[in-house]
């Protein structure tokens, strides 16, 4: 029955739970939405960085409608990224994966980022909420499309991909239930830097490629030691993720990987010349964020500092790849090529 916590599984503390009264204020409901939305986290959001930073690199700059294209194309990010995370609560709230992972541990895991386990939102709210973000998210990237200086054909199969696949990860088609949530994770943020790059600059560059491909592994190689943290209470669904089908030894050597991968891809690019010689340098504090991040979310098992720092080192890499990108657009200015 909608709304139904699946049985056996501890729901929120009563004490903790705050009815939203007809009678209370607009900024209360806002700020519920808000939490719903999941607006504070902004990881996502930071592909717009990286894109407008590489601009330069394949075209003098921008025009007017390429920055109208790209303010839409990130509000558009949000409202679907919004519908899908409200989208995921209301999936979390009714087969009581969420009160299984948040209601037992309040205070470590934030009851008040779930407004529909705290009682703040009804199911009926979130669904209306959901509904009108994936349509207004719908409508910003048609214009997206409108308005883009180039639209070679991937790129438009790319956001049109993107927009029908975002919303899907808990609800219609459930990726995310199906074994495909690290997958998705990663994806999300690919779909979020290379198809906006192509519409910019109608190229596909291997910088670019090889950007968007470290921008999707930030959220993955956070979201993994959330899903760590998440065991009992996904498994307790049936939420196939890789934490709950490995063993910890497993699960510890598939986080290892993807770390190393990271540092992998970033030395390939500059040894194979996608990137100048001195990327990976830039790129040095990130390697070293993956590794204290690793050392104290594995191997001393604080997995939800883990993950805080896997957060952090995400916005660094935003900002390594900035750097890096202004940098080799200046160094080309300079040399006239």
């Amino acid at each position: 029955m909608a709304g139904e916590l699946h049985p056996g599984i501890p729901t929120a503390d009563p004490a903790r739970v705050i009815a939203l009264r007809p009678g209370r204020p607009a900024r209360a409901r806002l700020a519920a939405y808000a939490r719903l939305a999941k607006l504070g986290m902004v990881d996502y959001y930071l592909s717009l960085l990286v894109v407008i930073s590489l601009t330069p690199l394949s075209r003098p700059g921008l025009d007017a409608p390429s920055w109208r294209a790209s303010a839409a194309f990130l509000l558009g990010e949000v409202c679907l990224v919004s519908a899908a995370v409200a989208y995921d609560d209301i999936t979390g709230y009714r087969d009581g994966s969420d009160a299984a992972n948040y209601g037992t541990d309040p205070l470590a895991r934030r009851l008040a980022r779930k407004p529909l386990l705290a009682g703040v939102l009804t199911e009926r709210d979130a669904l209306r909420f959901a509904r009108a973000a994936l349509a207004a998210g719908a409508l910003l990237w048609a214009a997206v499309l409108a308005l883009a200086p180039h639209r070679p054909v991937w790129a438009v199969l790319g956001v049109a991909f993107a927009a029908f696949f975002v919303p899907q990860y808990s609800w219609g088609l459930r990726l995310g239930h199906h074994g495909l949530q690290e997958v998705f994770l990663a994806a999300v943020g690919w779909a979020f830097v290379l198809p906006l790059h192509g519409l910019l600059t109608g190229t596909a560059t291997g910088l670019a490629a090889v950007e968007a491909f470290l921008f999707g592994l930030g959220p993955l190689l956070f979201g993994v030691y959330s899903n760590t943290n998440d065991i009992a209470g996904d498994r307790a669904v049936g939420r196939p993720t890789a934490a709950c089908l490995l063993s910890r030894r497993g699960n510890a050597a598939l986080i290892a990987a993807l770390s190393v991968l990271e540092t992998a891809v970033i030395v390939a690019a500059a040894l194979l010349g996608a990137a100048p010689w001195w990327f990976p340098l830039v790129l040095l504090p990130v390697t070293a964020a993956r590794a204290a991040q690793f050392t104290v979310g594995m191997v001393r098992g604080d997995v939800l500092r883990g993950r805080l720092i896997g957060i952090r080192a995400h916005r660094v890499l935003v900002a390594a790849l900035v750097t890096a990108n202004l940098l080799a657009a200046a160094c080309s200015a300079q040399t006239g090529t």
